[in-house]
């Protein structure tokens, strides 16, 4: 556990405001569409909704307090690790007035016991709890998308920067030691994160934004989807099989390029990050450009580390956040879902990493080159299946997206997916060779 206090009152408001953004990402769907179709990149909305709050129930009420269960067929009901995929169409689910009833009762009563008492065990099972149910509202969003429903009520004004450009270039970054991963004293991190341990990093130069929906239509038009040279063997089988010509949300009409948002189509914005992109399309773009995908902890360096006085080596200290170790502000990452979408890569000067790298924090999640795996040492967390069943498996995305909630995002934060799925919110930004 941290070392770190957490404050139950920030939890419990951090609780509530999952809580609304859940209802605005379920708001104006039917019945129908918070069951979907059976695919295996969702679950079916109104099964996810009472997992997230199941969460609460039994790791903070249940497992801690040792609380009696709300509903006696929860975990017949709820229970992720038990429950495969594929069955969470055949439940017996409450319709969504009872779902939601078992919501909020399960929310009250884990803000009744913060309100009470001094007890860090139960405050880390509940931003743990919060922190789960915010990437729950990152996959509620994408699965709007990945359905092709209506965009939710989440934006907000002031949210979209217009106009803000292009970013070229690439930052030059020294080797040296470099401490990779979190240290007790960051408050809250997962088990994927512990803890801090030595690396040596040879000089790279990386590039200050990510890859633009311009920049990756260049590849496109190269007709790179039908050439096998810069696709790996399974990269290779999986575009046959996906049967892509060019990112899975784009299509071109008389009119040009176009992407789709949720259920609209909209003219392809060029400067804008590109998303919804896969670890083999990334790693494809790169061998077409002559470039390739930063390690995870050359990612963290350049989001983190500072250059020592000679310029020639790495400081000793690491930022929590690429500009510095303050929450991030709405002019320094483009995060929350505010915008509702990616914006322009040269966005966000003032979000800027110590080397000059841009956006490192939001818009979109960056795949690494690397596989996901423990760092040394590690011992899974109470929760044993968060990291450990996709150790060898996934590859490591760093950084967050425009869905991602600041409250949850820093510097060594690690999510993975597998390297098929361009379905989630996940772009990439490339080092030179």
């Amino acid at each position: 556990m941290s070392m770190q206090k957490l404050n139950p009152n920030t939890i419990a408001n951090q609780l509530e405001d999952a809580h609304q953004r859940t209802m605005a990402l379920i708001d104006g769907l039917s019945s129908a569409q918070l069951m979907g179709p059976l695919l295996a990149t969702v679950n079916p909305l109104l099964w996810e909704i009472g997992h997230a709050a199941y969460f609460y129930e039994y790791w903070v009420l249940r497992h801690h307090l040792h609380r009696p269960a709300i509903r006696e067929d929860a975990d017949r009901l709820y229970d992720s690790i038990s429950i495969a995929h594929d069955d969470r169409w055949d439940l017996p689910l409450p319709e969504l007035q009872q779902t939601l009833a078992y919501i909020q009762a399960v929310e009250d009563r884990v803000k009744d016991c913060l309100a009470t008492g001094d007890d860090a065990q139960r405050d880390y099972l509940a931003q743990y709890a919060v922190f789960h149910h915010d990437m729950h509202n990152e996959a509620y969003t994408y699965t709007r998308q990945t359905l092709n429903y209506p965009g939710p009520g989440i934006g907000k004004a002031g949210h979209s920067i217009l106009d803000a450009g292009d970013l070229r270039g690439d930052a030059r970054i020294p080797g040296g030691t470099f401490m990779l991963g979190a240290t007790p004293q960051d408050g809250f991190v997962f088990d994927n994160e512990k803890w801090a341990h030595r690396v040596e990093i040879e000089p790279f130069r990386i590039a200050r934004a990510a890859v633009s929906n311009g920049d990756y239509l260049k590849f496109v038009q190269a007709d790179a989807y039908s050439n096998q040279e810069y696709w790996d063997d399974e990269g290779w089988q999986w575009l046959r099989q996906a049967g892509l010509e060019h990112p899975v949300y784009w299509r071109q009409d008389a009119d040009g390029w176009k992407i789709r948002q949720f259920d609209q189509w909209r003219s392809l914005p060029m400067n804008a990050a590109l998303i919804h992109v896969s670890w083999y399309e990334a790693r494809a773009y790169c061998r077409w450009a002559g470039r390739r995908l930063p390690t995870e902890a050359e990612w963290e360096v350049a989001a983190a580390a500072e250059p020592a006085a000679d310029g020639q080596s790495l400081a000793a200290g690491k930022r929590r956040f690429p500009w510095g170790n303050e929450a991030p502000r709405p002019d320094q990452a483009n995060l929350d879902g505010f915008a509702l979408g990616t914006i322009d890569v040269g966005a966000h000067a003032a979000g800027d990493s110590a080397f000059g790298c841009r956006q490192m924090i939001g818009n979109v999640w960056e795949w690494t080159q690397d596989t996901f795996s423990p760092y040394p040492g590690f011992v899974p967390d109470m929760y044993q299946d968060y990291s450990r069943p996709l150790f060898g498996t996934t590859k490591v995305l760093r950084g967050g997206a425009w869905t991602t909630r600041a409250r949850m995002i820093r510097n060594t934060w690690r999510t993975y997916y597998g390297p098929d799925r361009n379905d989630v919110f996940a772009g990439f930004r490339t080092c030179a060779l």
